[in-house]
């Protein structure tokens, strides 16, 4: 007996999704447990595992297009039953069928005056690509005229803009953080960090590591923030409406650029971890994510994230908050200028970071002493290794 394959939910906030690529091809045979494709949902992307067994009769979407949640995937069943029945029972067959025929009747059916008619075949023009804008889309001898302009205008100038389709995930951050700069109110704590004792310590770590376990800037950072969040507890909190929620677990999102847009993948209980093990969950989910085979629940239920720019060049930037945290930190890169030390101008190696806060919640006071702690770690990172 045939079964229809409806376009899965693979995340909690999946309205639809893109059919990346297809494993199998009508007429294969497919057991249960095999990758039948890759869909791209709002987050990332993901295999999608079926869970019968049979022969693959239909696809309804094809490689490259978007449909909504519930809606037609495939069909399986045995070899050589017929599906029609269960096909044209489908909303699906019923919507497809409708544009198929509105296709046709567009194909058929040119409304064109024969002035416009005479000048195309002369000039050599197919009409079929020609919108009318006569009565009843009726194409007129000035749409011939336009036609011909845009061609020539073509060839003086071949380049077109490009154009492609939003992927789901970008319309995803979109909405993110739109509703995350208009609904939380941001306020930013801008403050200079002497990084010579963090540059030592690195140097000194990796020394004494293999090439797979060096340790970046990134991590010693993400070691201290949660130590600073342990100190302050008040930033490791998240608005609701009709309440606060102060998170009992300190879960650190780590912003990753990838093709698309922007993913964050979350250390679960990164204060229970050591630089070592932040170093090595970080490097996997970071690979993970540009791969995109990062799984949904690998980016959920951050309660403090971090932006790191720094190998880009940026000296200091601001971030738009990832809601549902109520703070983020933005990290810029390490810069080599002039510093008073001991009462001396020196060359001194700063970094600049900046802590955007949700100030419905989080008081410039209660920023301030979290971003100034942080600081000071940082300035003497010994402790991250306690």
């Amino acid at each position: 007996m045939a079964e229809i394959i409806f376009m899965p939910q693979l995340s909690d906030t999946m309205q639809e999704g893109t059919v990346i690529k297809w494993n199998k091809k009508v007429g294969d045979q497919v057991s249960e447990g095999d990758i039948l494709a890759e869909i791209e949902t709002d987050k990332a992307i993901q295999d999608f595992e079926i869970d019968v067994s049979g022969y693959l009769l239909f696809i309804g979407v094809k490689e490259g297009k978007t449909t909504r949640v519930n809606d037609i995937l495939a069909i399986i069943g045995e070899k050589g039953e017929d599906i029609n029945s269960l096909i044209e029972n489908s909303n699906f067959f019923l919507k497809k069928e409708e544009e198929n025929n509105l296709k046709k009747e567009k194909k058929c059916r040119i409304f064109i005056s024969p002035l416009a008619k005479k000048i195309a075949k002369k000039i050599g023009i197919s009409i079929n690509k020609i919108k009318g804008s006569g009565k009843n889309n009726r194409i007129i001898k000035r749409d011939i005229e336009a036609y011909e302009e845009k061609l020539i205008r073509k060839l003086k100038d071949p380049k077109e803009d490009k154009r492609i389709n939003i992927s789901s995930m970008r319309k995803k951050i979109a909405e993110h953080l739109i509703y995350s700069k208009f609904t939380a109110p941001h306020y930013y704590l801008f403050i200079e960090i002497n990084a010579e004792k963090m540059i030592n310590l690195r140097k000194n770590l990796n020394d004494k590591l293999s090439k797979e376990e060096k340790i970046s800037f990134n991590d010693i950072i993400i070691k201290a923030v949660t130590i600073s969040l342990k100190k302050y507890p008040n930033l490791n909190v998240s608005f609701q409406e009709t309440e606060i929620i102060y998170h009992s677990y300190i879960n650190i999102g780590i912003a990753v650029a990838i093709k698309d847009g922007l993913i964050v993948p979350v250390i679960k209980n990164a204060d229970q971890k050591s630089l070592l093990q932040i170093s090595q969950e970080i490097k996997y989910k970071v690979l993970c994510s540009k791969s995109r085979k990062i799984q949904p629940e690998e980016l959920e239920n951050s309660t403090f994230t971090v932006s790191n720019l720094g190998m880009y060049g940026i000296e200091f930037f601001t971030s738009i908050i990832n809601l549902p945290n109520s703070s983020i930190l933005s990290v810029g890169s390490i810069i080599e200028k002039p510093i008073i030390k001991d009462s001396k101008i020196v060359i001194g190696n700063i970094m600049k970071v900046t802590l955007s806060c949700d100030h419905r919640i989080i008081d410039g006071a209660t920023g301030s002493n979290f971003i100034s702690f942080l600081k000071e770690i940082l300035e003497d990172p010994i402790i991250i290794l306690i």
